[in-house]
This record gives C-alpha cells, structure tokens and sequence, in this order.
C-alpha cells in the first residue's frame, strides 16, 4: 500500500518538474519486504533534463515540510528523493550521476540555502538495481522502460567504495553503518540486495558467535524493538564486529572492487 507520504513526495515533484517528469518508482525498503519503523520513504524519480535552480528550491522546501521528525507539517517518516536525468543512466555507465538528492542528514544544509547539484553517484548502482526488481511505479510506465540493468561487476564495484565513510561514522551511526555492512556482505556473497533485517538475519547465521549479539541488537533497534542505545557490553562489541565483516567483504570483492 502506497503512504499519503509518498504520494505527496511525487505530487510535489510533478507539481515542480512537470512534463519534464516521466517516472517515479519506490526503492529500499518499501520493496525488500515492506516499511520498517526506522525505515525512509525512499522514492526515485526520472527526468528528461537536470533540475533548474529555481526548481531544486521549491522541491528542498517542499520535502523540509513533510519528511522526518523535523517536519515542519509534524513529524513524519524521513524521506529519500533521488531525482535523475534518463541520459544520464540510460544507457548505463558508471559512475552515473545523481542529479538530485534530498536526505534528512542533509537538512541542516538546506535550511542554510544550500541546494544539492549533480554530481557522480555510485550509489544509484544498488539504488536502480532496487528500483528495477521492485518494479512499483508511483508514476509514469514501469521502470525497465527508462532504466537499464546495473551490470552485476558495477553493483559489486559500487556497494563497497562508500565503506570507508561509512566506517568513520560507526560511533555516531552504529546501528544504520553495522546494518550496511551486512548487506553489503549479502550482497558480494550471494549476488541480491535484501532489506536490513533480512541481510542481518543471514549475517547473524554466518558469524561466529561472539558476534551475533552485537548485530542482533542492531537489528532490533531498527525493527523497534529495543531502543536506539548500547550497552557497554555491546558497544564493546562493535568495531571487532565491523572489523569481521570487512574482512569478508574484503575476501569476496574481486580484484579492483576492493574498498578505497
């Protein structure tokens, strides 16, 4: 079931780009398994051309109204919205380049007037990989008529180059970059990208058991059922987790996909 949320995202973006707007298509959680407590209304949108300057500001001040708790129409799930230009992705090269993106760890920088510009993404690689097997469209034909397929050795090459900042984020992130980490394992190991739950679940399999506390609690806290805190016991637990993890992503990233 599509959110009223999610609705009003793609209203203010047709409302914004008008013609120029040909799809917009869910991602993330909302099609690996359905909407978590903690999870973003995560919505992609295609384009004919990049987003004027006047348009970037009417769609940041738009989101800043209904997305996270911040909201200024009352609190609300945060809200993801990529906007990208179809020659920019189709045909498929990489890096591709984001033309747009909105984030609630972005929003102070809105709120001081800056606006986000184009720039190369490889995180579109796992994003449009998600968007084309969810195959939900919210507007316009179904994605495999814009989109193309992700190459496999892109996706790989991709998931792993942001590992380096996520990690420097562990102690203020924990529980999203630990939750990350084991998708991406997921995803080297066995070639699909699953929901943070399900690739926790699968991680916590494959751990050893000194382990699979740490991730377990991490998993709760996203599902809602423990709140977002560590003991320290368990943040004790942390970085030799992450360092695990790395390990076997390193082990199973192929020559020249290894992190940077």
């Amino acid at each position: 079931m599509i959110s009223q949320q999610t609705r009003d995202v793609v209203s203010l973006v047709r409302a914004v780009l008008g013609e120029d707007l040909i799809g917009a298509y869910l991602h993330g959680s909302a099609v690996l398994g359905g909407l978590r407590p903690r999870s973003d209304v995560d919505v992609l949108a295609v384009s004919r051309r990049s987003a004027t300057p006047e348009q970037r500001h009417r769609i940041v001040d738009g989101l800043l109204d209904i997305s996270g708790r911040r909201a200024r129409r009352g609190p609300d799930r945060p809200v993801e919205l990529i906007i990208v230009v179809q020659d920019d992705v189709r045909p498929w090269r990489y890096p591709p380049t984001c033309d747009f993106l909105y984030g609630e760890w972005l929003r102070e920088q809105y709120e001081r007037g800056e606006m986000p510009q184009p720039e190369p993404s490889p995180d579109l690689a796992p994003l449009l990989t998600m968007a084309l097997a969810g195959n939900t469209a919210l507007f316009g034909p179904p994605p495999a008529d814009l989109l193309d397929p992700v190459p496999p050795a892109d996706l790989r090459h991709a998931i792993v180059v942001g590992i380096p900042g996520l990690l420097a984020d562990l102690a203020d992130d924990t529980r999203n970059v630990l939750l990350t980490f084991a998708r991406i394992w997921v995803t080297l190991a066995t070639g699909e990208i699953r929901s943070k739950d399900a690739a926790a679940d699968w991680a916590i399999a494959h751990l050893p058991a000194e382990h699979q506390p740490v991730l377990a609690h991490a998993k709760a806290i996203y599902l809602g059922q423990a709140e977002e805190s560590w003991d320290d016991d368990l943040f004790a637990g942390v970085r030799p987790l992450a360092d695990h993890v790395l390990a076997e992503i390193d082990r199973l990233a192929p020559a020249g996909c290894h992190r940077e």
